[in-house]
């Protein structure tokens, strides 16, 4: 197992009650009880759960196209032909 040096770690404090800054020891001992982990793990998974939904999970891109870029897009995407999509998310009939 790594060794953790003391700047790895920081100091975790629970609440004195539940809130949307925080939770108490006993909300997170049932937490982790329900999720059959430890306290540490059930803090590690909700971290990442927040981390999924805030934090974007790819890396950034070069921005815009450039003009190149579109002309080659152009270039290989066939020009003039009608194209047209077929839903099937509704009956025709009933609309």
């Amino acid at each position: 197992m790594a060794t953790r040096s003391a700047s790895d770690q920081i100091a975790f404090r629970y609440r004195n009650t539940d809130s949307a800054t925080g939770i108490t020891r006993e909300t997170a001992k049932r937490l982790a009880e329900q999720l059959g982990v430890d306290e540490t793990q059930a803090i590690h998974r909700a971290l990442h759960d927040l981390a999924v939904k805030l934090l974007p999970q790819y890396q950034a891109d070069d921005g815009p196209l450039t003009a190149s870029q579109m002309r080659q897009i152009k270039k290989n995407v066939p020009q003039g032909t009608k194209r047209s999509v077929r839903s099937s998310l509704f009956d025709p009939e009933s609309v």
